[in-house]
């Protein structure tokens, strides 16, 4: 009997990082590939409104307030007095509108189709397109099909997110004027950057989230110190609160918007940022028509090589929930491929780094120290202070902290944790000795450059020892 002909070997839904590895580097392999978008460009959620648009947005922020530079020019130190939302978007439009060309190049370059579509499953191997924008249906079909739509945000009714003063995080950068006052709602990784970036600009913030503990899957001590950094730069935490209700309203001073709490405090802001989480964007895919389905939050269940409950379909990227990071999906989307083709791979998803663009930034990978505690693991712990380094000093960054976590008995590294400048690169030093299975001995017997933050790594590596002695 006959093998079956279709369109593609894979077709890909969604052109986020997930979705566009999955195209990529089945591509490389010589496969015939397409990718479908229901946008009008490329890159979805991550470079339109979410990941890249956030950090771009950061690195404007702490760039035009003189933030960074405030530990040595003092705190009334900034690079332009008045700061407008045009002046922090014209950085972001730049980098989105790059970025975008650059993901689209890369597509095209491969021989990857691109399919500006809409797409709806209509049995396992045959997916209906309604092309955008003029509406105009087809079908394609594929051997091997890769769900990487991502999420979108969580709405709730009474939230009634408006885009003029309550907003989501994928429209919070249409806000026309800087506000004076900003109400976070969830305290998740994207609503806990964007409260930090607000805070760093001189904006009162307000952060609400219904958790006692912020980030739990961070160590502690790292959260400690930046709701410290939070509360310094004027944020005011309500945590284990909830919201019951939402209102705008105006007076003589202008538009505000009203919170009301459960414990019956009330918040009065001018705009509100609702960040409650991110559900699956699969109400639309038809999943039944392939025999899947998703959760109650949109996310579809994957085994490890990412193959749903039919095997020549696979979900990648955010769809199939934490840890909803980019460089995760992107390596998610490689690994799908390459299993769908029979190609080995081999990758160490327990060492995969966390990067949260705080301000200041904190990265980690390996084992917490709540974690090891729970395991009954016997650890030591050393500490470098950014104020102990030349480098930290000159950056002007006296509050950063690398932390090292080793095994008491063989010294072998278990955890890295860092909140200060720099620390998501910083932190792939750490990840390479421990994907080596490397000793806190490595650091002491490294030479590093001088003056840099990699130094962190030899002066906390020498603060765990020191301890040891010390037992």
């Amino acid at each position: 009997m006959a093998a079956p002909h279709y369109d593609y070997d894979l077709l890909v839904i969604g052109s986020g990082p997930a979705g566009h590895r999955a195209a990529i580097q089945a591509a490389k392999l010589d496969k015939h590939v397409a990718i479908i978008e229901k946008r009008t460009v490329v890159g979805g959620v991550c470079i339109n409104t979410g990941t890249i648009p956030s950090k771009s947005l950061r690195e404007a922020a702490l760039n035009l307030s003189g933030y960074r530079e405030r530990g040595i020019y003092g705190a009334s130190y900034s690079v332009k007095q008045h700061i407008t939302m045009r002046d922090l978007l014209f950085r972001v439009d730049h980098v989105i509108s790059t970025e975008i060309d650059v993901a689209r190049h890369q597509l095209m370059r491969n021989g990857v189709d691109i399919l500006t579509a809409k797409a709806r499953f209509v049995d396992p191997h045959r997916l209906a397109l309604e092309l955008v924008p003029d509406g105009i249906h087809q079908e394609a079909t594929a051997a091997n099909i890769v769900i990487a739509v991502g999420t979108e945000t969580v709405q709730d009714p009474f939230a009634r997110c408006d885009g003029q003063h309550i907003f989501t995080c994928d429209d919070l950068l249409t806000v026309e004027h800087l506000p004076r006052s900003l109400t976070v709602v969830g305290a998740g990784v994207i609503g806990l950057e964007y409260a930090c970036i607000f805070a760093a600009l001189g904006v009162r913030v307000t952060l609400i989230d219904a958790r006692s503990q912020m980030l739990p899957f961070v160590d502690r001590e790292i959260m400690e110190a930046l709701v410290y950094h939070l509360r310094g730069n004027r944020a005011t935490l309500f945590l284990g609160e909830t919201v019951s209700s939402i209102e705008c309203y105006e007076d003589d001073r202008g538009a505000h918007v009203r919170l009301l709490l459960a414990s019956g405090k009330q918040v009065v802001t001018d705009k509100v940022l609702y960040s409650v989480g991110r559900r699956g964007a699969t109400d639309q895919l038809g999943l039944e028509a392939a025999g899947l389905s998703a959760d109650d939050r949109g996310r579809i269940r994957v085994n490890e090589y990412y193959q749903t409950d039919a095997e020549h379909i696979y979900a990648v990227g955010d769809v199939i929930g934490f840890p909803s990071l980019a460089s995760t999906s992107m390596e998610q989307g490689r690994l799908a491929s390459c299993h769908a083709f029979g190609v080995p791979t081999h990758s160490i998803p327990s060492l995969f780094p966390y990067g949260i663009f705080t301000v200041p930034g904190i990265s980690m990978v390996g084992k917490t120290e709540e974690e090891l505690t729970k395991e009954g693991v016997a650890y030591e712990v050393g500490r470098a202070q950014y104020r102990e380094i030349a480098r930290g000093q000159i950056l002007g960054d006296r509050t950063g902290l690398l932390k090292l976590i080793f095994d008491r008995n063989d010294r072998r590294l278990l955890g890295v944790h860092i909140i200060g400048a720099e620390a998501a690169e910083l932190v792939h030093i750490g990840q390479a000795v421990l994907a080596l299975g490397g000793k806190v001995d490595y650091f002491v017997d490294t030479v590093f450059n001088y003056p840099t933050l990699a130094e962190c790594y030899k002066t906390a590596a020498f603060d765990g020892i020191n301890r040891l002695g010390l037992s």
